[in-house]
């Protein structure tokens, strides 16, 4: 007897952090969701594992942020980048890296509540996990995708029971692909992609091996092997600290070209003895695995019911550290949005903003990721190494290094270039959105939100600049992050008082509710926000940040970075992106937040101020 269809408002195809954060985020907003994944746990290996601020804060809105550090490394644990010929010998060059060193730290701490932590992935994905079904998600493990199309209500998804083998139906408002590289959703619903694959090849090496006594004194993340005789994707292996400093991943490219790789145990534990360089450490081989380079954007991360989030939607090297922090960044944008139109809150056009903000954010981080591999090659290059060299000429060629007061300049520029892969403090927190729900700000057009995006393409075709330049006075838009309350800006943070408590700007919005930010002179807008309440049934709170106000900028760091007078205002929405900027109070402060709510729901200004109802979303 076939069993009779399963009804939810949202099929989330995948359990990895997309997912398991889009999940989260429906669960807490009381959304009926399934989450299904091929898999019969979360991942059971090391994979991505740089979390930046712009994640821990999506983790802090969760009230997971706490979970995360407790499982994680923390941020001093990850200060040095070094490049050295093995653990044991000779030490090339060292980078303070993720906002750790001295010259990098104040920007890092002044930006963020949150700090950047070292999380695999399979430590990080049980806590979200956890988080989700503490808010009453369903995760249904062993449960594949084996089909999907749309229909005139919605989503019709066959899936199918890995261990049962059973399969049933399941009806859906909307699915979502969060299905990684191989994307089944992508592939049902005829998603179209730019760029290129296999573009090179790796092993990922996961191995126990204790070198405490190589990295407690250069404590990092990373360490670059480069050993001469190898020029190939400069270096013999990076390894990667999963765990201070027991536990492993070592990273080897290799060249399909000359076949694959021996990855017999014997063979790889060869390989990292010898970039270990003592015989003395034992080394135990937990898992290997095969990886390949993409370089792959989809063209639209909606069609019609199906969106794409994840690897589904962008595919790139690990460089940077963005592929799992922009994932769960699609799902913080992707949740709010369901939610609001499922309960009514919005219009069913608020959908079509995923990917008008997040599709040219995916774009940046796939052509920068790309950028930083190739910007590896100057060290190769400064160090001496070329294709087909000998061991010898490569020893050679690296002792006379450091006599060489011209190589050792372009050494030093080559690892500096490297700030651009690990201290892209621009990249990482500075994405601002333009869209069809942003309003933009007076006399600046639509688009012009972003700017951000148009001034990376333009850094990006021009020779890079000098990373010390933000000191000059020279904003790069990939190493520097400028706080902004512009509309499509994240709302910046700042530390305030409040009732004896020292609060962030951003613990004030959030937790899927919308915020309306004041100033000192906040008269009207706590009136003007109860009347739009109640008229579009969407509730909005209000905050009033200023020195000696409801919340204190007793530092006067929010009077340093908001653009808006002391009676304008802010609306803020769930994903803590300001929708709309009052630099001062107008004539009919309802009205003007009305009009603005309207737009940010994608509902229309016209009914909206008119008052008129919306319809809440058919089951």
């Amino acid at each position: 007897m076939t069993p009779a269809p399963i009804r939810t408002d949202v099929l989330i195809v995948g359990a990895g952090p997309t997912g398991l954060t889009l999940s989260a985020i429906l669960a807490r907003d009381g959304i009926d969701a399934i989450t299904i994944t091929r898999y019969p746990t979360t991942a059971h290996s090391p994979r991505a594992h740089i979390t930046n601020q712009r994640t821990m804060e999506v983790f802090r809105d969760l009230g997971c942020e706490d979970a995360v550090i407790a499982a994680a490394t923390p941020n001093e644990y990850m200060r040095n980048n070094v490049w050295a010929t093995s653990f044991a010998g000779q030490e090339i060059a060292r980078l303070e890296t993720w906002g750790t060193g001295t010259a990098r730290s104040g920007d890092y701490e002044v930006a963020s509540p949150s700090a950047m932590c070292n999380i695999s992935q399979h430590i990080l994905e049980p806590v979200i996990a956890e988080a989700a079904r503490g808010f009453g998600a369903d995760l249904r493990f062993s449960t594949e995708l084996v089909s999907a199309r749309e229909t005139p209500d919605g989503v019709e998804a066959t899936v199918r029971n890995r261990e049962t083998g059973e399969e049933s139906i399941i009806l859906a408002r909307y699915i979502v692909g969060a299905d990684g590289g191989r994307s089944t959703v992508a592939e049902e619903f005829g998603f179209t992609f730019t760029g290129e694959s296999g573009l090179g090849a790796a092993l990922n090496i996961w191995l126990d091996a204790d070198l405490t006594k190589y990295c407690d004194y250069r404590p990092g993340t990373l360490y670059w092997m480069a050993q001469p005789g190898n020029d190939y994707w400069v270096g013999s292996g990076t390894w990667i600290s999963v765990k201070p400093f027991t536990d492993w991943v070592l990273l080897c490219m290799y060249d399909p070209a000359d076949g694959e790789p021996d990855t017999s145990e014997e063979a790889l534990i060869a390989l990292a003895q010898s970039t270990i360089g003592d015989p003395s450490v034992e080394v135990t081989i937990k898992q290997v695995s095969k990886w390949q380079i993409n370089h792959v954007i989809a063209d639209e991360y909606r069609k019609g019911r199906a969106f794409l989030a994840g690897d589904a939607a962008h595919r790139h090297p690990p460089a940077n550290g963005l592929g799992t922090n922009t994932s769960i960044q699609d799902a913080y944008n992707l949740g709010w949005k369901l939610s609001a139109v499922l309960r009514g809150d919005a219009d069913e056009a608020l959908l079509e903003t995923y990917s008008q903000e997040r599709q040219p954010v995916g774009k940046r981080v796939v052509d920068r990721a790309m950028k930083s591999v190739v910007d590896m090659g100057p060290i190769s290059q400064a160090l001496g190494f070329a294709p087909g060299q000998s061991a010898e000429e490569g020893w050679a060629s690296l002792n006379g290094l450091f006599d060489d007061p011209a190589r050792r300049r372009e050494l030093i520029a080559a690892v500096e270039l490297q700030n651009y892969q690990f201290n892209a403090h621009g990249m990482e927190l500075g994405q601002q959105y333009a869209s069809d729900g942003i309003v933009p700000a007076d006399g600046e057009p639509a688009d012009a939100a972003g700017s951000a995006d148009t001034a990376a393409d333009d850094a990006d075709s021009a020779e890079h600049a000098d990373p010390t330049a933000a000191s000059a006075g020279t904003i790069d838009v990939d190493l520097d992050f400028v706080p902004s309350t512009r509309p499509g800006a994240p709302l910046p943070h700042a530390w305030v008082d409040h009732d004896r408590r020292r609060l962030s700007t951003l613990d004030l919005v959030g937790t899927g509710g919308w915020t309306l930010i004041t100033g000192h002179d906040d008269a009207g807008w706590v009136e003007a926000a109860k009347a739009v309440s109640g008229e579009l049934g969407l509730p909005v709170r209000t905050a009033q940040v200023s020195m000696g106000g409801d919340y204190n900028d007793v530092l006067h760091r929010w009077a340093e970075i908001s653009d808006v007078t002391g009676s304008g205002a802010l609306l803020v929405r769930p994903d803590r992106i300001i929708a709309w900027n009052c630099p001062a109070r107008p004539a009919d402060p309802t009205a003007a937040l009305r009009n603005a709510v309207a737009t940010a729901t994608g509902r229309g200004s016209e009914s909206a101020m008119r008052g008129e109802p919306v319809a809440a979303a058919e089951a």
